[in-house]
């Protein structure tokens, strides 16, 4: 049973760590748009 569980905790790290770059991505293009929409630098 314990080679499930570290199955489980080795193919859960890169969809974690997916998730939290996608959410990174997807907000910086927001700020990006919105950016340019109100005539902006973005930093």
């Amino acid at each position: 049973m314990s080679h499930f569980y570290l199955t489980l905790y080795v193919l859960i790290w890169p969809v974690i760590a997916a998730t939290v770059m996608a959410v990174l991505c997807v907000s910086l293009f927001r700020d990006i748009r919105k950016a340019k929409r109100e005539g902006k630098d973005l930093v």
